[in-house]
């Protein structure tokens, strides 16, 4: 029977330590960071489509500016309420099957999306489908930390966190063929076929999940004894510095409150475009539904390189103040811009590009912070606690917007307000952190 190496072999400066260290990473990040990756994929398109079915379905549900804001946020009001308990769950009972129960769970809801025929309706799917994606997201970032020390934490969030932009590119050009091909098929509308579609790749993935994902080095079978020691050490020696809390000081200790409230700041950012980016880019005058797919393509293909290298620097100076304040106010920066030039296609296609790719390249250094601090039962709560409170901007930023389109007959003051949100989470960001 084989046995673990003992950590005195293993010591980083050893003659080849630093070989089998980077080997054993290689091999982890291949084996995890490409499927969550395309997990995030599927769960990010299924909580953003609505953006896409907006340019249909409100003329046929007859529904206002104002009621699909309001229920394309709702959504985080679900996901407020069960985040940590899930992510708490989660901790205790595995990530492999918990995670395939989320994503089952809501692959079924954003399938049951085609069925809305009322407000009301839309409303309450909108809610159970943000309660049953609860915990994913905080999930993953939790089991990366299980896998992964802090110094490789930002490149490693910034590959995961690319399915944010990647569910735009892919799932851009894919609604908007969905939409316009089979529109009236089998009595259905186009946006009816797009919750569907869009829907059924959760279910199956999260199956997947069941027989892919392992819960902890010391299960991977895919790994060998001496790779499960040197990365069982890795985290240990990481562990030692980290603060170890009760759950309790953990939901009220200030430095977690401080990046929620963070959080919340770039949160605004993020889904006032991701909620209505498809509509921004109809304000600059294309009208047909598929080419709308397309542009939309370009700002999150731009982010998606944007938040690997941004993620890669941070890591490398082992930096991340500047590499949170410099994407949150070009961030900002092209917000601004693409209220100005809203009547403008090229520079305003431009100024949302610049916009899109400073909001989301800002997301995975963040997720370095709580991640350097917190540990155990802690990271579990700690991690669920800011991206809930955070993700509250996800109900107020979409319904704000479609709020202000109703009384001003366009989007850009919503635009300027979004972009404020983003320089108070910089200014945040220079006076509460320190440079490494």
């Amino acid at each position: 029977m084989a046995t673990t190496p003992s950590s005195d072999s293993i010591r980083p400066n050893s003659q080849t330590s630093s070989a089998q260290q980077a080997e054993a990473y290689r091999k982890v990040t291949w084996r995890l960071v490409p499927f969550l990756f395309l997990c995030y994929v599927v769960a990010y398109l299924d909580r953003v489509n609505v953006g896409f079915a907006k340019l249909q379905m409100l003329n046929d549900l007859k529904f206002s500016e104002a009621a699909y804001g309001l229920g394309a946020g709702i959504f985080f009001i679900g996901y407020f309420i069960f985040e940590v308990p899930s992510n708490l769950i989660l901790h205790r009972t595995g990530a492999r099957r918990w995670i395939a129960r989320i994503m089952v769970t809501w692959g079924f809801l954003s399938a049951s999306m085609m069925l809305v025929t009322s407000e009301t309706m839309f409303y309450v799917l909108r809610f159970f489908l943000g309660a049953a994606e609860a915990g994913f997201f905080p999930g993953i970032i939790l089991y990366l930390t299980y896998w992964f020390p802090p110094r490789q934490r930002a490149r490693i969030v910034a590959l995961f966190m690319t399915a944010i932009a990647m569910s735009g590119v892919i799932g851009g050009p894919l609604s908007g063929w969905i939409m316009t091909a089979l529109a009236g098929v089998n009595g259905w509308a186009g946006w009816q076929w797009l919750f569907l579609l869009e829907g059924v790749p959760s279910v199956l993935i999260g199956i997947a999940v069941l027989f892919y994902l392992d819960d902890s080095i010391a299960q991977a079978k895919w790994l060998t004894p001496p790779e499960k020691a040197i990365l069982q050490t890795s985290i240990q020696a990481e562990q030692q510095s980290q603060t170890h809390m009760t759950i309790g000081q953990t939901l009220t200790n200030p430095q977690v409150l401080l990046l929620s409230a963070l959080y919340f700041c770039f949160i605004m950012g993020l889904y006032g475009v991701s909620f209505w980016l498809p509509q921004l880019i109809k304000n600059l005058g294309v009208q047909n539904i598929m080419t709308v797919g397309l542009l939309s393509a370009i700002p999150y293909g731009v982010a998606a390189v944007c938040m690997v290298l941004v993620g890669q620097s941070s890591d490398r100076h082992s930096e991340r103040r500047w590499h949170l304040v410099v994407p949150a106010l070009l961030g900002a920066a092209g917000l601004v811009m693409a209220g100005v030039f809203n009547d403008q296609p090229v520079l305003g296609m431009m100024a949302l590009t610049l916009g899109t790719a400073g909001i989301l390249s800002v997301l995975p250094v963040f997720w370095t912070l709580p991640t350097a601090f917190l540990t155990g039962a802690s990271a579990a709560a700690g991690i669920a606690l800011v991206n809930s409170i955070g993700n509250l901007a996800g109900f107020l930023s979409p319904y704000l917007v479609g709020l202000i389109k109703d009384a001003t007959g366009n989007t850009r003051l919503a635009l300027y307000v979004l972009a404020a949100s983003m320089v108070t989470g910089a200014l945040i960001t220079f006076a509460a952190t320190r440079k490494r």
